[in-house]
């Protein structure tokens, strides 16, 4: 499994009330992604950086939703670019179903 770190830092600062709204409008595109296992939005505390975790199956899989298209809407969304960070994920505690999962 890979992880991905998506990062941008927005031109102004965001209300944690209008990114849960923002974040809600765009939440439905990611529900039938291929390979996306699950996507945590994020925003830092002071409001000024967004983004998101992601879980994937494979690098592939990740690579297929993060074109120069995908990149545009985010620009064009938030007003900055994202930044992609990869990392491998062997193992994966989840409390929420009990398992711990191994790739």
């Amino acid at each position: 499994m890979i992880t991905a770190l998506v990062q941008f830092k927005l031109p102004a600062p965001m209300t944690q009330d209008k990114a849960k709204e923002t974040f809600f409008s765009t939440a439905p595109k990611y529900q039938a992604v291929k390979g996306l296992i699950r996507k945590y939005y994020l925003l830092s505390e002071d409001g000024s950086t967004a983004g998101g975790v992601y879980l994937w199956k494979s690098r592939g899989d990740a690579e297929r939703l993060y074109t120069d298209e995908w990149k545009k809407f985010v620009l064009e969304k938030y007003g900055a670019g994202p930044s992609i960070t990869y990392f491998n994920s062997p193992v994966i505690v989840d409390n929420l179903s009990g398992e711990i999962i191994k790739d």
